[in-house]
């Protein structure tokens, strides 16, 4: 069995798993508790649903409440998932040796958490479910997520990779690239980078978000599943 640096173990000729009906069914009737979930899958590649019932240690060790000990870029003690009034948030100050991931950016210290958001430790995302906030929105998330890899069109590749270019450097104030330079950039009408985007938005899941959060959403994402290339938290 072969280990996918993004999904978690495979289970045919280093692709990953796709996700089946029953573990599809396990993630909906998640969802129908109402109660915060995550979602990721285990050193078998079997599809796995843990409820949060209050602070949950995130690790190598077996002692951990999510023991991630099949992944040896995890730390023993790796980071935390608080719930704090209401909210959900990951906390890593400094635990972990390759830091936690949030949507692809690096957590220093608290990131409060939101439905649909994935996380990574080490090689391995966990995405986390808070189906009050989603409106049961996430189920083609998880898909995503922990299952089949998202398949893109030569010219979506080209756009994607355009969008996030500006982001490669070490420029911390830097944003996604505008559908006009993107235009300029592959030679298209900005009608057309817009087209491609919102297929993009929707094979990420973000389709839902809010206009001025869609663009640094998708960025994040792709950047966390390694389809654009020079990113990801284990480059």
């Amino acid at each position: 069995m072969g280990y996918s640096p993004v999904m978690g173990p495979d289970s045919v000729d280093g692709q990953p798993r796709p996700i089946t009906a029953a573990e599809l069914q396990a993630v909906i009737h998640a969802e129908r508790r109402d109660e915060p979930f995550l979602v990721y899958r285990d050193a078998e590649g079997g599809l796995q649903t843990v409820t949060l019932a209050g602070d949950v240690t995130v690790g190598r060790n077996a002692e951990a409440a999510l023991s991630i000990y099949w992944d040896d870029q995890v730390s023993g003690l790796h980071a935390e998932l608080n719930q704090l009034g209401g909210e959900l948030t990951l906390v890593d100050d400094g635990l972990s040796r390759n830091g936690s991931y949030v949507n692809g950016e690096r957590v220093h210290g608290r990131r409060r958490l939101r439905d649909g958001d994935r996380l990574q430790f080490g090689r391995t995302v966990v995405l986390v479910r808070r189906p009050t906030d989603g409106q049961h929105r996430a189920t083609a998330v998880a898909i995503h997520a922990v299952g089949a890899p998202i398949e893109l069109s030569v010219r979506q590749r080209e756009v994607l990779t355009a969008l996030c270019r500006p982001l490669t450097g070490s420029n911390p104030f830097a944003a996604p690239a505008s559908n006009r330079h993107i235009a300029e950039e592959l030679f298209l009408s900005v009608p057309a980078v817009k087209l491609h985007l919102r297929a993009l938005f929707d094979k990420f899941g973000v389709e839902e978000l809010p206009q001025n959060e869609k663009r640094l959403a998708l960025v994040g994402r792709a950047r966390a599943s390694g389809l654009v290339p020079g990113h990801g938290p284990s480059a």
